[in-house]
């Protein structure tokens, strides 16, 4: 009866550092596999910040050339050449006034 004493605590103390043993190792394999999840994540965020700063520097590059294109020094040979077109002359500039309003159409 002693001996049967001995071997139900000796099995029940195997079981507990089993479970014990067995809920250590899935702790880990948690953490391990949030940690991977999380590394993988920051990469994919590192690389998306790297995708978003190279489309912002093209903007601005677009943005640039968009000005330069539509600048005043560069569509005037374009519209003189297409488009037969000259700045003129002061002598060629006529002035009209502005028509002026009567005073019951004004606010």
């Amino acid at each position: 009866m002693a001996r049967q004493r001995v071997a139900r605590r000796a099995r029940s103390r195997r079981s507990v550092i089993a479970a014990v043993l067995l809920g250590f190792v899935l702790v880990a394999t948690g953490v391990i596999a949030r940690r991977t999840y999380g590394i993988d994540q920051a990469r994919k965020i590192r690389d998306l910040e790297r995708q978003r700063a190279a489309l912002e520097a093209e903007r601005l590059r677009l943005e640039s050339q968009i000005r330069d294109a539509s600048s005043r020094t560069r569509l005037v040979p374009i519209a003189e050449q297409r488009l037969n077109m000259h700045v003129p002359t002061p002598d060629q500039v006529i002035n009209l006034p502005r028509p002026t309003r009567p005073d019951s159409v004004r606010r």
